[in-house]
């Protein structure tokens, strides 16, 4: 079985015909997961992601957590539940709501989604956040969100990103925040070509040469550990890899692809961590070194070591079909209310949502992140205190 392979002309077709009814229902929930998203964040951000963080960080960041892990949570139940997807975790168990620097591959442009359905068994849905790319921000709607839930945006070019990743990663150092912070050091998703590009600079450098992955930039991972170090308790290895082929997100919504993602997932204290930044460099090359070789294991075998049976695998438990459908129906109730205020309700909810959609859009092509207040007054007051010769 090929992990992720370049197709070849009999490999193209998906684990699942694309009927007419898989293309109905593809359409509808992308609709739902868009609506969704839109009327929650133009509703709700204003309040929660500026009047609330006006007065507290801590505050407005809890709030966030627990709106928008429930929407998140939709995914999981479309990947697990709908589409019928097995998500399988092998490795350690992890113990929930760890503060934690999580590391992965990045084998397609939607492995970044199925971390939060580890997220969510382990409670930490609303906390993840990710280093991404800046070019992301500028999804509709879901930049919007992107920047609501202080994701990390990178234009790779490490003199521009370093101020700005210090400065975001510094407001996260806080240990009484919970905090899943998310990198993907390969910078790039995987294909062939850059597999070989990555494999050429690794024997000019005398660095290893990889198969299954690409070499690590370990600049970003080691301003994670600098800035977070204090208030960490472990760093999260994950290594991910497909059934059958790699799914893109078009694959997910209609339900296509993948039949099965595995996940193994190692937990690294993080006192084992090398504290000195040329250690810590090493030390991510070597683990990238055995998820290759992880994934070449799961190339021959079809399963990542000590696979667990049943349920979601590896310790594990399933999700909760009820639960699923639960907050599946409160997401869509609320926002059919949110609709309906929309549209029937007075011209000055129109204009409320009509300014939150102006703001939205300023504050994420900006950056825009109000400061408490408080913080404030004391900023300004350090700077016009008189200084003593």
């Amino acid at each position: 079985m090929d992990v992720c392979s370049p197709l070849k002309p009999d490999s193209k077709l998906k684990h699942r015909p694309l009927t007419p009814l898989r293309v109905v229902r593809g359409v509808i929930c992308l609709v739902v997961f868009l609506s969704t998203a839109f009327m929650i964040l133009v509703c709700f951000a204003p309040i929660i992601a500026v009047i609330l963080r006006l007065l507290s960080i801590r505050c407005s960041r809890k709030a966030i957590s627990l709106l928008f892990g429930i929407w998140l949570a939709l995914w999981p139940f479309l990947f697990e539940k709908i589409n019928g997807t097995k998500v399988v975790f092998t490795g350690d168990t992890v113990p929930p709501k760890e503060r934690t620097l999580l590391i992965a591959n990045h084998k397609t442009e939607v492995d970044w989604m199925y971390l939060w359905d580890l997220a969510l068994r382990k409670g930490s849905l609303g906390h993840i956040k990710y280093v991404l790319k800046s070019s992301l921000m500028k999804l509709p709607v879901f930049g919007w969100g992107f920047h609501v839930l202080e994701f990390i945006p990178l234009k790779r070019k490490w003199e521009v990103d370093e101020p700005v990743m210090r400065k975001l990663l510094s407001s996260f150092a806080d240990p009484a925040d919970p905090l899943w912070l998310a990198i993907f050091p390969e910078g790039t998703d995987y294909n062939e070509e850059k597999c070989k590009k990555s494999q050429i600079f690794a024997a000019e450098t005398g660095l290893p040469v990889l198969s299954h992955v690409l070499l690590p930039r370990t600049k970003g991972f080691c301003a994670c550990l600098e800035a977070l170090r204090s208030s960490l308790d472990a760093v999260y290895d994950l290594t991910i890899a497909y059934k059958n082929q790699c799914p893109s997100f078009m694959d997910n919504a209609f339900g296509v692809d993948p039949s099965e993602v595995h996940i193994h997932v190692r937990r690294i204290p993080i006192e084992d961590i090398p504290e000195s930044i040329a250690d810590a460099a090493s030390w991510l090359t070597d683990t990238f070194q055995l998820k290759d070789n992880l994934l070449s294991d799961f190339n021959t075998r079809g399963h990542f070591p000590s696979e667990g049976g049943g349920g979601g695998g590896g310790g594990e438990e399933e999700l909760s079909t009820l639960k699923c459908l639960v907050n599946f129906v409160l997401v869509v109730v609320l926002t059919v209310v949110l609709i309906y205020l929309t549209i029937f309700s007075t011209v000055w909810f129109k204009i409320y949502v009509g300014l939150s959609c102006a703001y939205l859009a300023t504050a994420t092509y900006f950056e825009i992140q109000p400061m408490p207040i408080l913080d404030f007054v004391k900023a300004t007051c350090v700077c016009n205190r008189p200084r003593i010769e």
